[in-house]
């Protein structure tokens, strides 16, 4: 989907204009700088395979501001077309289909771990996806419905929507985000968990992009820190998977992956 030697002779700034074009809401100039930039990282980093989506949060755009945005990038040369806004709840995730349901079979074999912070237990515990039936199902449906999805040759990026008022979206968008370890808790629980004053373990992922510009931030998540070294193994697959994805492009630079332990008072998913 990328067409060679754009960010050669691309200039920034075209970037940054698509943005603010297209994204501006109400009597706001449009996103700042910055987030024009690294928006359009995060983008490269799906079409170049190194995660499966991301998760549009710079301000309340709708689908067709942003369905306008990825056109504008398409026009520009910097995409091609094939990407997918993917509405769940009030949310627009951008996915590559293809990629997503090859990540989303890859979880159904069981290569990412899901953390029960329930906060009728007094610790998080590790669960597996056999355990959590109901989210089992809810993969196998996403999978259908990104299969399901018909190809397209225009310059228009496609778009569908999930109904979700069952789904617990924390856990859906962690796997959806390609994070290796997930959370899961009852939907009934969604303002509280057991995370309180534990010690988690925040992994990032960071990349050079531009000269001159900050780096694109890949992946963040946490694990709790109790739980790392029974994790250990998911985690060290998991970047080794990403390191590989990453040598495999030529767009980015210097993949930087690091981890703090931080305790908060309380902890919002």
């Amino acid at each position: 989907m990328l067409l060679p030697d754009t960010m050669s002779t691309l200039n920034p700034q075209l970037l940054v204009a698509a943005a603010q074009q297209t994204l501006g809401m109400g009597k706001r100039k449009g996103l700042p700088r910055a987030a024009c930039l690294h928006l359009a990282g995060e983008l490269l980093a799906v079409v170049q395979g190194l995660k499966p989506a991301i998760l549009y949060d710079c301000n309340s755009a709708g689908v067709l501001m942003l369905q306008g945005y990825l056109e504008k990038l398409q026009e520009l040369g910097f995409l091609a077309s094939g990407l997918h806004i993917l509405d769940i709840g009030e949310n627009s995730l951008i996915v590559d289909p293809e990629q997503a349901c090859q990540h989303l079979e890859q979880v159904l074999l069981g290569t990412i771990a899901f953390v029960d912070v329930s906060s009728s237990q007094p610790h998080p515990s590790i669960c597996s996806l056999e355990q959590l039936q109901n989210l089992k199902v809810l993969v196998t449906e996403i999978i259908t419905h990104l299969q399901g999805l018909q190809r397209t040759s225009s310059l228009a990026a496609s778009h569908s929507r999930l109904h979700s008022s069952h789904w617990n979206l924390c856990t859906v968008f962690g796997i959806l985000l390609g994070y290796p370890v997930s959370y899961a808790f009852p939907v009934n629980q969604v303002d509280d968990n057991c995370l309180a004053m534990t010690p988690l373990r925040v992994f990032t992922a960071q990349m050079s992009w531009l000269q001159g510009q900050p780096p694109i931030l890949l992946y963040s998540f946490s694990v709790p820190e109790s739980l790392f070294p029974a994790l250990r193994d998911i985690l060290n697959a998991w970047e080794k998977d990403l390191r590989t994805r990453f040598s495999t492009q030529n767009d980015f630079a210097e993949l930087r992956i690091s981890s703090e332990i931080v305790t908060l008072p309380a902890v919002a998913l």
